[in-house]
């Protein structure tokens, strides 16, 4: 390196951002030098820790450690590891946030990137890290056969959307042997706002609320996108929300269902087989509340099979409800007080 190398040095820092693919042959040009020796230059700010590098050979890209924004993508193998990305790529944008920004980040992208190695059976993954309007958002993206086409194939569910229910409870894996299924469930809490883009379905999760709908992306063909938001003046901690579901004696004790999820739109929530599919999975937890949101009514025979059936049969298993309207309330009350007769 010569005398001329502070001025270089400055001068890849200042055009990294804007020109993460061609900054080598920049660096060459602005300076007359060859490519291989602009090359070491730029690779001095890699070692340094001002740049990171991204990609190899003709896809390679730098940005700036310091920056507002990175994109990746990596090829699943064998031995791909999350928390090695996530150090290598995301921790250098997100170490002048404060402590909590980094732990929620970090138990979030490394989940949700864990998700995409293990169960998406694709061959690549993509993700965007970017700061912007005092947000940090994180988006993970695979090319594999869909989160929610997979849980639906596993448990042979006859709509795609109820796969999102059970995927929302927690607990629920397609690989329980490797997984508790609980990641997804805490980092949708964690972020202020999660949303999950697969088979034309997005799914979002915000501030306590859900929302589903329709939508295709002509961008985005099979596979998952999931995009986590969290605002950089968060307070929120990882056990701050770990604490609301879980307990050191018992672990994961406490979940939320939609109700909604468990029928299609257009369908009334009246039998025992739809109470059934909701219930799947609940009697691993201690305290259930129901969120009766978005549905208009509820039969008999459905109120019986939650309320009194299944109640009875995990008697330890406390049941709540809430976002009710006057018809379905009446129902469960009519259903309670059956149970109390008998």
């Amino acid at each position: 390196m010569n005398e001329n190398y502070p001025k270089i040095s400055d001068f890849i820092l200042e055009k990294a951002e804007a020109n993460p693919s061609d900054l080598v042959a920049l660096v060459a040009n602005k300076y007359n030098i060859s490519r291989q020796r602009a090359h070491r230059y730029v690779t001095r700010e890699v070692t340094k820790g001002n740049l990171i590098k991204v990609g190899k050979t003709r896809a390679t890209r730098y940005f700036l450690a310091s920056g507002n924004e990175i994109e990746f993508s990596i090829k699943i193998k064998p031995g791909l590891a999350e928390d090695q990305i996530w150090s290598k790529y995301v921790k250098p944008l997100l170490l002048k946030y404060s402590r909590n920004i980094q732990n929620i980040s970090a138990y979030g992208f490394t989940e949700i990137f864990n998700n995409a190695i293990d169960h998406s059976q694709g061959t690549m993954i993509y993700s965007d890290i970017k700061l912007e309007n005092d947000n940090l958002t994180i988006t993970i993206m695979d090319n594999g056969v869909g989160i929610f086409k997979k849980i639906q194939e596993a448990l042979q569910l006859e709509s795609i959307r109820e796969s999102i229910l059970h995927l929302s409870k927690g607990k629920f894996t397609t690989d329980p042997s490797n997984h508790t299924g609980e990641g997804i469930f805490f980092t949708s809490r964690m972020f202020d706002r999660f949303s999950i883009l697969s088979s034309d379905l997005y799914y979002s999760f915000q501030n306590q609320e859900w929302f589903l709908s329709p939508e295709k992306n002509e961008n985005f063909g099979k596979g998952t996108c999931i995009t986590m938001i969290i605002s950089l003046q968060s307070t929120k901690t990882p056990k701050e929300i770990f604490d609301q579901y879980a307990d050191q004696e018992i672990g994961f004790w406490k979940t939320k269902v939609a109700v909604a999820l468990s029928a299609d739109p257009n369908d009334p929530h009246v039998s025992r087989s739809q109470a059934k599919r909701l219930l799947i999975g609940l009697e691993k937890f201690k305290s259930i509340i129901l969120d009766f949101k978005n549905v208009e009514s509820v039969g008999q025979a459905f109120v019986d099979e939650v309320f009194r059936v299944f109640q009875n049969g995990h008697p330890d298993i406390t049941i709540q409800y809430v976002n009710a309207n006057k018809d379905v309330e009446s129902m469960i009350k009519r259903g309670l007080a059956t149970k109390k007769e008998n």
